[in-house]
């Protein structure tokens, strides 16, 4: 079995160039040209180099869209953090990169994926992985329970008692940087119809990540 996502690296780092593509401009309106493109350089540096170290959660694990991002972020703060940028500046030139690639979907790319979120077949697969993922079969991933909709307040939820995230950021020395990157869950639901509602987070100490999804919504995240 595959231990690591180093065999992975062209696929990775064409993810992330693609991402960096949709997301520059916020770094370019601080830094001009010139240093933004030296900028992404040493982040595209950092980030190859941290691919063999990112936990490994399965080949084709769903949970990838939430843990992949984690670990671009990272390799952009690395290189914030060398220009002297505190965590909260840091962050929150993140939220910006995230939000402006979040706006780059189409609207009716949007309504589908808010669409699929709800229907059915997702459900019945996040209620399969949340089931596996119980077993810990990857020590570096999530565990999770699915929480059945009260039929008013929400559709579904789920319980995040271990975080592949926040256990990735620790074990590479920058656990500060977990809490920042769960803000960018609520221009997620804003932009893509999660209808989210969250009031704690394991990044800020608490036992689990209380997520509660209402299709039609309103997000409401406190933490």
């Amino acid at each position: 079995m595959k231990s690591n996502y180093a065999s992975c690296r062209r696929q990775f780092l064409k993810s992330f160039d693609k991402s960096i593509v949709r997301n520059k401009r916020v770094l370019i309106s601080r830094y001009g040209n010139e240093r933004t493109n030296s900028l992404i350089n040493e982040a595209r540096q950092e980030y190859e180099a941290l691919i063999p170290q990112i936990p490994f959660i399965g080949d084709r694990s769903p949970f990838l869209i939430f843990l992949l991002p984690t670990s671009r972020y990272l390799a952009i703060y690395r290189v914030l953090q060398r220009m002297g940028l505190t965590i909260e500046e840091s962050g929150q030139i993140i939220n910006q990169m995230n939000q402006c690639e979040l706006n780059t979907i189409p609207n009716f790319l949007r309504r589908i994926i808010g669409y699929l979120w709800f229907s059915p077949l997702f459900i019945w697969r996040l209620k399969k992985r949340a089931k596996e993922s119980q077993e810990r079969k990857y020590p570096g991933g999530y565990v999770l329970t699915f929480i059945k909709g009260d039929g008013r307040t929400f559709d579904y939820g789920l319980d995040y008692i271990e975080c592949a995230g926040c256990k990735f950021l620790s074990q590479q020395g920058a656990p500060e940087l977990a809490p920042f990157l769960c803000e960018l869950d609520k221009t997620s639901s804003e932009i893509l119809g999660w209808g989210l509602t969250r009031t704690m987070t394991l990044a800020k100490g608490h036992k689990k990540c209380d997520f509660r999804f209402k299709k039609g919504g309103k997000t409401n995240i406190e933490s």
